[in-house]
């Protein structure tokens, strides 16, 4: 993001948090899915120096991340797969009427950089795309993992993928896989593809069998103030260009 985006985005902030004080600063803990990783690394900051709060932000695989919760550990904004957070609002871990959708993400093909790109145009491109790679890998337990298997089945790959499939524990270890040379292609979001330096975004899947990826967020019912403005922050109109260059969209409810 450029220079001039970067102030125009401290600058909302900034109107967004006037109420804040650093003498009530806060500390804010948020528990939040690695999709959003490169969003929430460059906004955080901009939030903490304008307002004085410090956020103490936790990534990790969005089912994990509920799980922790459900088995008690406390967090005061909360950013996971739309599905996960309407359970959890079942099971009243989250403050009532606060819910909001904060960014969508495709899955999509990753590789090495400069290597071809896969042709995956249509659903018949990628199913042979599939077939013909040496090696796949991705996060089974991830968002992005559970689309893509559940795709698989549907289109009768499933047996066919396995035995050239390296699963991996992460987005972080997904990418390890293909820039190392371990696997040729890898399933993850376009937001955990894009901030990867010398892996190449190569497309996203075709709208027959894309899962769109939507995150929501919200806070805890004692939560502080200070995360709700933050949340607030985070689905401001004023913050569409991180969303967007981190390769995410705002989805309407």
């Amino acid at each position: 993001m450029s220079a001039r985006g970067l102030m125009r985005v401290a600058a909302a902030v900034g109107g967004l948090m006037m109420s804040a004080s650093v003498g009530h600063a806060a500390d804010v803990k948020v528990f939040t899915s690695v999709a959003l990783t490169a969003a929430l690394n460059e906004l955080s900051p901009i939030f903490e120096q304008k307002t004085g709060h410090k956020l103490v932000v936790d990534f990790n695989l969005a089912a994990v991340q509920k799980k922790r919760l459900v088995d008690g550990e406390r967090a005061d904004v909360i950013i996971l797969t739309r599905s996960l957070m309407e359970d959890l609002a079942k099971e009243n871990k989250l403050a009532p009427g606060n819910l909001v959708n904060v960014a969508g993400t495709p899955v999509a093909l990753a590789a090495r950089a400069g290597v071809p790109k896969p042709d995956i145009s249509t659903v018949e491109a990628f199913k042979q795309t599939l077939l013909s790679a040496q090696s796949l890998t991705y996060v089974p337990a991830g968002a992005s993992g559970v689309a893509f298997k559940a795709t698989a089945e549907k289109l009768g790959l499933a047996a066919a993928l396995e035995a050239k499939t390296r699963a991996a524990a992460s987005g972080e270890e997904v990418n390890a896989n293909v820039l190392g040379g371990l696997a040729a292609i890898a399933v993850l979001p376009v937001s955990e593809i894009l901030p990867v330096q010398g892996a190449a975004l190569g497309g996203v899947f075709p709208a027959d069998v894309q899962t769109y990826i939507v995150m929501a967020g919200a806070t805890s019912s004692t939560a502080p103030q200070a995360a709700r403005e933050f949340l607030a922050l985070l689905v401001a109109r004023s913050t569409d260009a991180v969303i967007k260059a981190k390769g995410m969209e705002r989805v309407q409810p």
